[in-house]
């Protein structure tokens, strides 16, 4: 079996799938305000975490290359910002579809930047709460998440309360 069709391999795929969709649900439709909110004055604004986001993703790939390198991106503007992230999640997903080999454990890979990231959404959801935009819950057992799509053309949820 190819590397790339391992069932660890496809696992974690689907996982970063679950990012981009739980990522684009508490990214999407937020107004520009929100971009420098504080709950206090020594928190990350919700841009620089995102853009800590993307710097999960481009470290990781960078880790499944065998090339391990961290950069602290400065913050773009919100919407630049958010298409960084969807940009290095769907690089770091397009190199665990091909045929190249992993210089990392995934096992690494998942409980260092991807469980990162998803804290880092939760954090963002909370963010949007505190500062009067919160998003609606979902079964996300029930949301359409396709491995391969990691872009913000996210499904719609199918049962939010």
């Amino acid at each position: 079996m190819s590397d790339s069709f391992s069932p660890t391999r496809q696992f974690l795929r689907h996982t970063l799938a679950t990012v981009a969709y739980r990522g684009c649900k508490t990214l999407r439709d937020v107004p520009a305000s929100f971009a420098e909110f504080k709950s206090v004055d020594s928190s990350r604004t919700p841009v620089q975490i995102v853009a800590h986001m993307g710097d999960l993703y481009d470290w990781s790939l960078s880790i499944a290359r065998g090339e391990e390198k961290w950069h602290n991106a400065r913050p773009l503007e919100w919407n630049m910002e958010v298409e960084r992230f969807f940009a290095s999640l769907k690089r770091f997903d397009d190199y665990l579809a091909s045929q190249e080999p992993l210089r990392s454990p995934l096992e690494r890979l998942f409980q260092g930047p991807i469980a990162d990231s998803l804290t880092h959404i939760g954090q963002l959801a909370m963010l949007r709460r505190l500062a009067g935009f919160p998003i609606k819950g979902e079964n996300y057992m029930l949301a359409e998440i396709t491995t391969g799509r990691l872009g913000s053309d996210q499904a719609e949820p199918r049962q939010e309360f």
